[in-house]
């Protein structure tokens, strides 16, 4: 499904999304994650966010410094 660039994840966080992909029902992890992302990129896009306001949020949730 990811054919190209590779994304690395923690430890405990890939196998958290192992078990929820599987308990959701998910045929992969790959397929969970994709739609986790998708989900989470129509929120900011349909939210009108700006660039600023979407770097503060990224930044408040960990995900940049």
């Amino acid at each position: 499904m990811f054919g190209g660039p590779k994304i690395k994840f923690d430890k405990d966080l890939l196998e958290r999304c192992e078990r929820v992909s599987k308990a959701a029902g998910y045929a992969s992890v790959e397929e969970f994650v994709q739609h986790v992302l998708e989900r989470e990129l129509d929120k900011l896009d349909k939210g009108g966010a700006d660039e600023e306001e979407i770097r503060k949020r990224m930044q408040g949730l960990g995900y940049i410094s």
